[in-house]
C-alpha cells in the first residue's frame, strides 16, 4: 500500500465520524466552524429584512426604536461583527429577549440584487453600516448624510457589541447592560401613574387574543355546547376588537366557523375541527395576522415570568371592548363575555369566581346603556383585586413591582374619587364620582389605548381605519377607462355592494340563531 493511500485513510477516519458532509465538499468548512464553537448554536436573534417586507416589519413593530444594519454577505468586517450585533439583538429581540419591545434590531443584505434600489434609498457607501430611528421613519423613508436635519440618524460609534450598547444608552438614557438578565426590575416601568403608557397594551390586546385563541385550539375546546359561545364572542371582536389585525383575522374564522365546527362535531365523523395536536382546520387561521403572538408582553409585563401577562392581557381586551359597543349591544355583550369566560377561561377558581358576578348581575335587569355596563366590568374587576390583594399578601405570590390596587389609581383619575379614607382594617373606603370614572373608562380604554396605532399611520385622522394597499390589492397608476367599461363596472360594483349588504345583515342577525346557554340555567 503507497504511503499516499495510508495518509489518504488516515485523514478519512479522524474526521468527526458523526460528520455527514463528503469530503470535498465546500460544506464541510461549515461543519468544521460550527463544531469549533464551544458556545450553544444560537437562532439568529435580528430580524433579516429586505425589499419585501422592509416596511411592513417595521410599520407593525411595537418596538419604540429600530436599529437597520445595512451589510454584504460576502463581506469579511461584517462576518466578524456579526457576533457583536447578535449579542445586543438577543438582549431586545424576540421571545427569549431581556428588554422586549423597546428597540427592533434588524439587518439588510446590500449585496442581494433585491435590495440595491432599498439599500440607494439610504446612501449606504459603507459596510457594515447601522442606521438608527423611529420605526415609522424607516417606512417608505430615506437616508441623506448630507442633510443637516435628519430623523434618521447614523451610528457612528458602535463597532462592538460594548460600544454599540453604550451609544443606545446614551440616546434614550437607559442603563442596559450585557450581563442583563430576563425580568430584571430595574428596566421595568411602572404604569401605575401615567395614563400614556396604556398606549403600549395595544400590542398585549394581540397577544392575549391570540393566546387565548391557541388555548381554546390545544385543550380542544369547542364543543357542541360551547361553540355558540365562542360565535358570539367572535362576533364581538369583528366588531369592537382594538385591532384592525385581529378584527380581520377574527372575521376570518367567523366566515369559515360553520364549515370547520359544524353544530353536529361531536358525532364521529364530524371530527374535522381538530386533529391529534388539538388545532386543525382552525390553526390554518391566525386570529391576529402572521406576526403574533410575539412571544412577549409590553404594559402587561411582570419582573418575574408567572405574573402579569396573559391574564393582564385578557382584562384590557375585555374593558376596552366594554367602551366599544353600542347601547343596543350591551346586554348581548355582557352575556357573550360572561359565556366565554365560563366556556373557555382555563383557570378554574378565576373563571368560576368571575361567572358567579355574572350570575347575581343577570338577576336584575338588563344592560340598556354602555355606560351601565363598563361601569359593571370596573367594579368586578376591583371585586377580583381585592380577594387578590388579601390572597397574594398573604401567601407572597403577587409582583413585588406591580401590586394590585384598587383602580383606577388617584394619581390616574383624581376627578374619578369625591373621597377616600380608610378603614380599621387597612382596607380604603372610596366614593366614587361614577361619571367622572366612565369618561375615564372611555378615553384610557378608547382612544388612550390606540393612539400608538394613530400614530403609526393605522388609523385616520378621526380614529377610523385607513385601508391599507395590501388590502385594496389596486394599482396606484391612474388608468383611462371607456365610458362603457366604466358603467359596466359600477353596476358590477352596485351589485357586489348589494351582496356585501347582504351577507353582512346575515352575520348581524346571525347573533339571534345562535342562542347562548341561559346565564340562570347552566
Amino acid at each position: 500500500m503507497s504511503p499516499l493511500v495510508v495518509l489518504l485513510i488516515l485523514l478519512l477516519f479522524s474526521c468527526s465520524p458523526s460528520s455527514s458532509v463528503p469530503i470535498g465538499s465546500r460544506d464541510i468548512l461549515r461543519a468544521i466552524d460550527i463544531d469549533s464553537n464551544t458556545g450553544p448554536d444560537l437562532h439568529d436573534a435580528a430580524v433579516d429584512l429586505n425589499t419585501t417586507n422592509f416596511d411592513q416589519v417595521l410599520r407593525n413593530t411595537p418596538a419604540t426604536y429600530a436599529i437597520v444594519e445595512f451589510f454584504a454577505h460576502w463581506c469579511p468586517a461584517c462576518r466578524n461583527y456579526k457576533p457583536h450585533y447578535e449579542k445586543v439583538a438577543r438582549l431586545f429581540n424576540g421571545p427569549d429577549a431581556v428588554h422586549p419591545g423597546i428597540i427592533l434590531m434588524t439587518r439588510v443584505d446590500c449585496a442581494s440584487k433585491i435590495n440595491t434600489r432599498l439599500c440607494d434609498n439610504f446612501s449606504v457607501g459603507h459596510y457594515p453600516m447601522l442606521l438608527w430611528g423611529n420605526p415609522s421613519k424607516f417606512v417608505s423613508g430615506s437616508w441623506d448624510p448630507k442633510k443637516d436635519k435628519n430623523e434618521i440618524r447614523l451610528i457612528d460609534d458602535g463597532r462592538t457589541a460594548e460600544r454599540l450598547l453604550n451609544w443606545i444608552n446614551k440616546q434614550i438614557g437607559s442603563f442596559f447592560s450585557l450581563d442583563d438578565q430576563k425580568f430584571e426590575n430595574d428596566h421595568l416601568a411602572s404604569n401605575a401613574s401615567d395614563p400614556e403608557q396604556i398606549a403600549r397594551a395595544v400590542y398585549d390586546i394581540e397577544e392575549a387574543t391570540s393566546t387565548a385563541y391557541d388555548i381554546i385550539l390545544e385543550q380542544k375546546m369547542i364543543k357542541s355546547e360551547t361553540r355558540a359561545s365562542l360565535i358570539k364572542f367572535l362576533q364581538i371582536l369583528v366588531v369592537h376588537h382594538p385591532s384592525r389585525r385581529c378584527r380581520k383575522g377574527s372575521a376570518e374564522v367567523l366566515v369559515n366557523f360553520d364549515d370547520l365546527c359544524p353544530s353536529d362535531m361531536g358525532t364521529p365523523n364530524k371530527q374535522e375541527a381538530t386533529d391529534g395536536n388539538g388545532k386543525g382546520a382552525l390553526r390554518n387561521f391566525q386570529i391576529c395576522g402572521k406576526e403574533v403572538p410575539r412571544g412577549y408582553w409590553m404594559f402587561c409585563r411582570g419582573s418575574k415570568n408567572e405574573t402579569r401577562g396573559f391574564s393582564c392581557g385578557l382584562w384590557i381586551l375585555l374593558h376596552s371592548l366594554s367602551v366599544r359597543i353600542e347601547d343596543g349591544e350591551t346586554q348581548l355583550a355582557f352575556t357573550a363575555i360572561c359565556d366565554f369566560i365560563h366556556n373557555f377561561f382555563i383557570c378554574e377558581e378565576c373563571r368560576q369566581h368571575f361567572y358567579e358576578m355574572c350570575l347575581s348581575c343577570s338577576v336584575s335587569s338588563p344592560f340598556n346603556k354602555t355606560r351601565d355596563f363598563a361601569l359593571w366590568l370596573w367594579s368586578a374587576h376591583n371585586k377580583v383585586n381585592v380577594r387578590l390583594i388579601k390572597e397574594e399578601a398573604s401567601l407572597g405570590t403577587g409582583d413585588p413591582k406591580f401590586r394590585k390596587i384598587i383602580w383606577p389609581s388617584k394619581q390616574l383619575c383624581p376627578s374619578c374619587y369625591f373621597s377616600l379614607s380608610k378603614n380599621n382594617d387597612g382596607t380604603s373606603q372610596i366614593d366614587w364620582n361614577r361619571d367622572e370614572v366612565f369618561k375615564f373608562l372611555v378615553s384610557y380604554y378608547g382612544k388612550m389605548l390606540v393612539s400608538l396605532y394613530k400614530d403609526k399611520g393605522l388609523l385616520g385622522d378621526d380614529g377610523t381605519d385607513r385601508v391599507s394597499l395590501e388590502d385594496l390589492a389596486t394599482t396606484t397608476n391612474a388608468v383611462v377607462v371607456p365610458v362603457g367599461a366604466a358603467l359596466a363596472i359600477a353596476l358590477a360594483s352596485c351589485a357586489f355592494g348589494a351582496l356585501a349588504c347582504f351577507w353582512r345583515s346575515q352575520q348581524k342577525n346571525r347573533k339571534y340563531l345562535h342562542q347562548l346557554h341561559s346565564l340562570k340555567n347552566i
